[in-house]
């Protein structure tokens, strides 16, 4: 397996085969990343390609401080929020959902759940809280950054995530509670 400082040197150079060896490293994970925010394969496979095409185009920037993964990743996030911005029209919802008002939103730690299940629920997310939840819960960016990345205010970032929490924390129990079978 070639070492990925070989790669990115090869991919300087314009080196298709190491465009590849970097393509085929990546395009698991870099595509997992389009998938979250994306919510559909076709699409996400659309702006997977964007993205490499601008990792490639734009290599010559990487300049050695953090991780390579690191900075492919916040261009694959740029990729699917330009595409998001560009093609969908995303919509921050503030009304409420059909979540039972008595439901709390807390998920408890003894959850037993397979990752593809708790996947399709965040895909299954509406658009703007998708992007909330996945910038701030899993690429951990805060509210301040998110307000400015996707050009919304603090407090609409902060109830898109809240509304996030509340609908995956429904979506587990019920889910839960299909998985149980009377005795």
């Amino acid at each position: 397996m070639e070492d990925i400082n070989t790669i990115i040197a090869g991919c300087l150079n314009k080196k298709r085969s190491a465009q590849q060896l970097l393509y085929k490293r990546y395009e698991g994970l870099m595509f997992g990343i389009c998938l979250r925010y994306i919510g559909n394969k076709v699409d996400a496979e659309d702006v997977l390609q964007e993205g490499f095409v601008k990792i490639f185009m734009n290599i010559e920037k990487y300049r050695n401080e953090g991780s390579f993964e690191g900075w492919m990743r916040k261009i694959m996030i740029n990729s699917a929020l330009t595409y998001l911005r560009n093609k969908v029209k995303v919509v921050f919802i503030t009304q409420q959902t059909d979540i039972p008002d008595d439901h709390h939103e807390e998920i408890y730690a003894e959850v037993d759940i397979q990752p593809s299940e708790l996947m399709k629920i965040v895909r299954s997310l509406p658009e703007g809280s998708r992007m909330v939840f996945n910038l701030y819960a899993i690429e951990e960016y805060s509210h301040k950054e998110i307000s400015v990345m996707l050009g919304i205010s603090e407090s609409t970032s902060k109830s898109q995530l809240s509304r996030a929490r509340k609908i995956i924390a429904y979506s587990i129990e019920k889910l839960k509670k299909n998985n149980y079978v009377a005795v």
